[in-house]
């Protein structure tokens, strides 16, 4: 019972992150900053979720059903590692690219690293 409360804790908290994203999505001037409350809605209300349903997997274990439990857990885990894995990595990508084309925001970077690459190409 315990546990339950506490993995229901976890999801509203993911929930809640993931609400703040998109008003962040909403409010935001400019696709760098949207770029990053989208980031957070992925990174922090799935992590929030997958806790969530990793500590609801470990109490079907305990409540006597292992296979079951244990299988959801591996499954969560696996969802959970790629998408914290690979959101960073594609948010970059989704920024590098928009500067590349020429999106620029209202105001200027404090600093430009992005500036620092066009003599390369």
């Amino acid at each position: 019972m315990v546990l339950r409360i506490i993995s229901d804790v976890f999801v509203a908290v993911g929930a809640f992150f993931a609400l703040a994203g998109v008003v962040g999505l909403l409010r935001m001037p400019d696709a760098y900053t949207r770029m990053q409350s989208s980031t957070n809605i992925v990174t922090l209300g799935l992590l929030g979720a997958v806790i969530g349903g990793l500590l609801h997997a470990i109490g079907v274990v305990v409540e006597g059903n292992p296979t079951l439990g244990w299988t959801q857990f591996v499954k969560i885990a696996i969802v959970g590692f790629f998408a914290i894995l690979t959101n960073p990595i594609a948010a970059h990508s989704i920024c590098k690219a928009a500067y590349k084309h020429g999106v620029r925001p209202d105001k200027d970077f404090a600093c430009d690293k992005y500036g620092e690459d066009e003599f390369d190409e």
